[in-house]
């Protein structure tokens, strides 16, 4: 326990402080260290995927803009189409080639 104070009630000590700190970071680490591995076997499993599909025919850089695609709201994409689209025609390009 900590210190009495002149009122008799004790005072944390600063050593109980900051081991609580330690281990709250410490929590805090390993968390974050046990969801980076989760993520690189996600990612390691996503590539599996796109390796499988690539093995089936498909091309997988059209099949990541698909994904991508998916992810977004209507509106996003078409307000998306729409600028790029008018980048296309300012640089002489037809939108319909490229859509």
């Amino acid at each position: 326990m900590g210190i009495p104070t002149s009122d008799g009630l004790p005072r944390p000590n600063s050593d109980d402080a900051h081991g609580v700190a330690r281990d709250q970071l410490r929590a805090f680490v390993e968390r974050i260290e046990r969801l980076e591995e989760e993520k690189k076997t996600i990612a390691d499993d996503i590539r599996d995927v796109y390796g499988e599909a690539k093995g089936m025919g498909f091309d997988t850089k059209i099949l990541r803009k698909t994904v991508a695609l998916r992810r977004k709201d209507e509106q996003e994409r078409m307000e998306e189409n729409a600028i790029l689209s008018t980048y296309l025609i300012a640089l002489g390009m037809s939108p319909e080639d490229v859509l």
